[in-house]
């Protein structure tokens, strides 16, 4: 009863990288609350490269509206603020020595509901991951089958632990983009 060159755990294991990417990807969206993980998609051009913001300063959260840049190299502030600002966040950082506080606005409804639409974007992306290892999964089992690695029950019992995983990893990304739809649309 070998099942070839199918591993039901390689599937589980893609499908669950799916939902780790949807996960980092919805981090990265503005709530009503400061996250260091918001200032995750700045790039700064530093010493001639483009470089995470987190490689040139340390981002912390001092208080629930307000995040704290602080940047190691004195001649690097100037790049960090405008990198902050032209990030397209919204944020508008205020420079004191090598110190920015960025105070965050609050949301508007328009906001609110633009973050709600981005975030089933993302769902919707790795739904498609999540099918994709789906359908990977079949059409190798449909070739162990034809090479008669497996029997039809094999193919048959293993094709309905896919759609369980496809299911359950479907499930999961429902439950954290709407999970993250209420903690936008918290006022």
């Amino acid at each position: 009863m070998s099942a070839g060159s199918f591993d039901i755990d390689d599937i589980k294991r893609r499908m669950q990288g799916a939902i780790a990417s949807l996960k980092t990807d919805l981090q990265g969206l503005r709530t009503g609350r400061a996250s260091a993980n918001l200032l995750d998609p700045v790039t700064v051009n530093a010493y001639g490269a483009e470089m995470p913001l987190n490689q040139v300063a340390t981002v912390s959260v001092p208080e629930s509206r307000m995040l704290s840049v602080q940047v190691w190299d004195r001649s690097m502030v100037g790049a960090v603020e405008k990198a902050i600002r032209e990030a397209n966040l919204g944020l508008n950082p205020i420079t004191e020595g090598q110190l920015m506080r960025i105070p965050l606005p609050e949301l508007n409804a328009e906001r609110r509901k633009e973050l709600v639409k981005v975030a089933h974007k993302y769902a919707e992306q790795a739904r498609i991951a999540v099918r994709h290892v789906r359908r990977d999964g079949l059409d190798t089992l449909k070739k162990n089958e034809k090479d008669g690695d497996i029997s039809q029950d094999d193919h048959d019992r293993l094709a309905d632990q896919v759609q369980k995983a496809t299911d359950a990893s479907v499930a999961e990304i429902d439950q954290a983009v709407a999970a993250k739809e209420k903690d936008i649309l918290q006022v």
